[in-house]
């Protein structure tokens, strides 16, 4: 048997977190087992729906770099993918089920809906949902009303009596029927299907074997299960998969900080990271391994090996996760990456330019110098911005080492003026040794020698490795930096 599987979003709101991991999970198995992957949009929700997060949804998985076999833009042989476009087929199934005694037209208005609720809380009922009012109408009345009537069709869930199901995660589950929403809407007045009737009727004749989706989800399995019965088809196999929770317990939200891709994207995740991260969400691969492509994770993904326990989505591990990957990438692969990052911050000119090819190799050269130690696209640029804009002279006492006086200061950075240039045509191994050299040879601390340097040539005691950054400003610029500096500090400070 051929795997089927499906990702089924509905189009009303950013791609999350959950989402991304329901979508990739279904096609990391359906990759592992030859299968296919659907994408399919579930839009009958009418007032929430927006076309605005169908563009989201198309751009985050184009990002991502993973996609569909069949879909609404790719098509396929169950088109079309889109359920708002499918609206026909519903109405046939559910008034088929009527026809069949398993369904029944209920010509409640939302004011009866309204009064029966506020009864129910005056008195303190335990009773919720339907009262079934319309349940035992006669169906040949109801039928001649629903020509001219306003009405909405409803699913009769079997009274005094449970549904079972296995799930291939927590095992086999028993519902009570009286548990379950009673007799639920199947299709709404204005023809519209609910979620639950579009859902069965697509996964069926969509042909989905296997069904992923989080366990938010498996309190209205028991009422997918009466409806496949209903309808005479086979159910398929359900794998609710545990939630992703913030670190306090609590379902993944806003207030655990970004939830959805698009935040993470912004904030300078890349997707691979993002990738390898949420698909050790709830699920184990290899003892003492973290770090795979998409391509190991497709051969390594087994539904046996999936975690029954609430998966927690920790943001230090993302930003670990994020600089394992900027670390190892080619400098021309971040540099592309890197760049809208950059131009953000206006660091190859006003309004975001675009950079010249000069600044743009000088951009990929000095990716070295701060990849290793970046957690965010963005800090790439923030960390090279003394390399395209002379950075403002900070006041005497940052560039002196500790328990050195201004004099002190004064005479390193003179030592260090008269390297400087040299140390810029020299590669930074060699630079390295002759700095030593001088650093004895004056009988000063290495670190002493290089601080008043470092400062005037970035602006900050902390910056990427001096010795590349000197190669990189060339010779010249860094002459021009260490005599401004130099100006600034011949001026004897005042003693307030």
């Amino acid at each position: 048997m051929e795997v089927r599987v499906r990702y089924a979003p509905s189009p009303t709101g950013l791609q999350h977190i959950g989402g991304l991991r329901t979508a990739l999970f279904n096609y990391l198995f359906a990759r592992s087992q030859k299968g296919v992957f659907i994408l399919r949009l579930e839009d009958t929700d009418r007032t929430r729906c927006d076309d605005a997060y169908v563009r989201n949804l198309y751009d985050t998985f184009a990002w991502l770099g993973f996609r569909w076999d069949e879909g609404p833009d790719s098509g396929g042989p169950f088109s079309p993918y889109i359920q708002s476009e499918r609206t026909g087929l519903y109405r046939r199934y559910a008034h088929e089920l009527v026809a069949a005694g398993k369904a029944y037209y209920c010509f409640c208005p939302p004011e009866r809906l309204d009064a029966v609720r506020k009864e129910r809380e005056a008195a303190h009922s335990s009773q919720t949902g339907y009262d079934r009012f319309c349940r035992t109408l006669d169906a040949q009345e109801a039928a001649q009303r629903a020509q001219t009537e306003q009405c909405v069709i409803r699913l009769k869930i079997p009274l005094d009596a449970a549904t079972r199901f296995t799930d291939r995660l927590i095992g086999e589950v028993v519902w009570k029927n009286n548990d379950i929403n009673p007799d639920p809407v199947l299709l709404k007045s204005d023809g519209f299907p609910t979620y639950h009737l579009a859902n069965i009727v697509d996964d069926h004749l969509m042909g989905i074997t296997h069904v992923l989706r989080a366990q938010e989800w498996l309190a209205s399995t028991p009422l997918h299960v009466i409806l496949y019965e209903a309808l005479g088809w086979e159910p398929p196999e359900f794998c609710h998969l545990p939630m992703v929770m913030g670190q306090d317990g609590k379902k993944l939200s806003k207030r655990h900080g970004a939830t959805s891709v698009d935040e993470f994207r912004k904030n300078g995740v890349l997707p691979h990271a993002l990738l390898n991260y949420v698909a050790l969400l709830g699920m184990s691969y290899e003892e003492g391994r973290e770090i795979y492509s998409l391509d190991e994770l497709v051969a390594r993904f087994n539904p046996e090996k999936l975690n029954k326990a609430q998966a927690v989505f920790d943001y230090k591990k993302l930003e670990w996760f994020n600089t394992q990957y900027i670390k190892e990438m080619d400098d021309e692969e971040l540099a592309a990456q890197a760049i809208p990052f950059a131009r953000e911050i206006n660091l190859f000119g006003p309004n975001g330019a675009v950079p010249c090819e000069n600044d743009r190799t000088l951009f990929i050269k000095a990716l070295p110098l701060v990849k290793e130690r970046a957690a965010y696209l963005g800090e790439l640029a923030e960390k090279l911005r003394y390399l395209f804009a002379e950075p403002p002279l900070p006041e005497a006492s940052v560039f002196m080492p500790k328990k050195a006086t201004h004099e002190d200061t004064l005479r390193l950075l003179r030592i260090g003026r008269g390297f400087v240039e040299e140390l810029a045509r020299l590669n930074e191994a060699d630079g390295e040794a002759l700095v030593k050299r001088i650093a004895e040879d004056e009988d000063v601390k290495l670190g002493d020698l290089l601080m008043p340097l470092r400062v005037a040539l970035t602006g900050t005691r902390v910056s990427p490795p001096l010795f590349g950054s000197v190669i990189l400003l060339g010779a010249r610029r860094a002459a021009q930096r260490v005599d401004k500096a130099l100006s600034m500090l011949a001026i004897p400070p005042v003693n307030c």
